[in-house]
């Protein structure tokens, strides 16, 4: 099933911060990754990522450095700033009340209403 991108481009930021909690990357590494990981629900393409990467450094979000991989291609990979992890709490305690609140409505949960 085809997610709309709007849909996408909301959760993208949380998502790039959530995987570079998990170790420093590069940016292909992290399409593949998030590709991966939600069946090809998330398949950036770099003009999205990088945009989102960039803005995260400017912000303080974010930091990155240069390392040499194999045979001398140099790779920039970001890692998670302090800033940047209490920024992804917020947006994961923001997740989960907003989509608390999409599956009540959609399983008709909390509170009871009559309805003539």
């Amino acid at each position: 099933m085809q997610v709309n991108k709007s849909l996408l481009a909301s959760s993208t930021t949380m998502l790039v911060l959530k995987l570079l909690e998990e170790k420093d990357m590069y940016g292909y590494l992290m399409i593949e990754v998030l590709a991966k990981r939600s069946d090809n629900t998330f398949s950036l393409k770099a003009g999205t990522l990088y945009p989102i990467l960039h803005g995260l450094e400017k912000q303080g979000m974010v930091s990155s450095y240069e390392e040499t991989a194999d045979s001398a291609r140099v790779r920039k990979y970001y890692n998670l700033t302090s800033k940047g992890r209490q920024l992804l709490r917020e947006k994961q305690a923001e997740w989960n009340a907003y989509s608390g609140a999409v599956e009540k409505v959609l399983q008709r949960g909390g509170a009871g209403y009559a309805f003539s």
